[in-house]
């Protein structure tokens, strides 16, 4: 029991630079409280203890204002920052090294027995706010970002933002770094701070550049037509265009704008 909590409060001093020492994460920290109990409530939960379970649960909740039904399954590491309002429901699986910000629900769809609530797989992050809805699974490494609905399963190291959550970046690359880079490109941020997400001009920008795309398809596929016909046709190097240039730009100009927020 001691080497899991010790390894609990190294996970905070991990994800947490606001950690300064040891008994600090013992005492005041109510997402590790809650998971302590959690475990407490779950093991009387197998022992069929379930009112009891129910009920030390309730105490939990009042102590921490965080719910995680003792039914639940949650894996090690497992890490709440700030705590309030996250709510975890009987059927909901945690992988390792999972971490979920506030106001986050684990819930289910269906008033239905049997499974109902999500299945989160290994390094999931969930950002604040955000509600991941019936019996879908969020894939190892996969990040949602802040206030975002998600009803349908996410893939491995994806990126899920809006509402309801769609995948944004799919995450084939192994580089983090540049996938860091581009989550901060998208929008994803943890307390959804980001003034660049869902901003109408880079939608409007990426739909320009498909038409654009489009467009120069079908001029290449003319072009073919008139040179499989013997017919001269100039040819004219045209500069390439990429989506993430038009983005690079609208990063650059919030990351100039957050100093002068901060001075208001």
């Amino acid at each position: 029991m001691f080497r899991r909590i010790r390894e609990d409060i190294n996970s905070v001093f991990e994800r947490d630079p606001a950690a300064r020492h040891w008994f600090e994460v013992l005492t005041c920290y109510p997402g590790m409280q809650a998971i302590w109990i959690y475990r407490i409530t779950n093991r009387l939960w197998r022992w069929r203890l379930k009112w009891l379970a129910r009920f030390i649960g309730m105490i939990g909740r009042w102590l921490t204002g965080v719910e995680i039904h003792p039914g639940a399954t949650i894996g090690r590491r497992f890490f709440i920052d700030h705590a309030t309002g996250v709510v975890i429901g009987e059927t909901a699986v945690i992988g390792d090294d999972c971490t979920l910000y506030h106001g986050v629900t684990l819930g289910g769809t269906t008033w239905n027995p049997g499974k109902r609530h999500p299945t989160l797989e290994d390094d999931v992050v969930i950002g604040a706010g955000a509600k991941v809805l019936g019996p879908i699974t969020v894939g190892r490494g996969a990040r949602v970002g802040s206030n975002s609905v998600v009803v349908k399963d996410v893939p491995a190291r994806a990126t899920v933002i809006g509402i309801p959550g769609h995948v944004v970046r799919d995450s084939e690359g192994k580089n983090p770094e540049h996938r860091k880079r581009i989550e901060q490109l998208i929008g994803f941020e943890a307390y959804g701070e980001s003034s660049i997400a869902f901003d109408p001009v880079a939608q409007v920008i990426s739909s320009m550049l498909q038409h654009s795309r489009a467009v120069d398809l079908q001029l290449k596929l003319c072009r073919e037509a008139l040179e499989s016909s013997n017919i001269e046709v100039p040819k004219v190097d045209l500069p390439g265009i990429q989506a993430a240039d038009f983005l690079e730009d609208l990063f650059q100009q919030a990351a100039s704008e957050q100093p002068d927020k901060a001075e208001k």
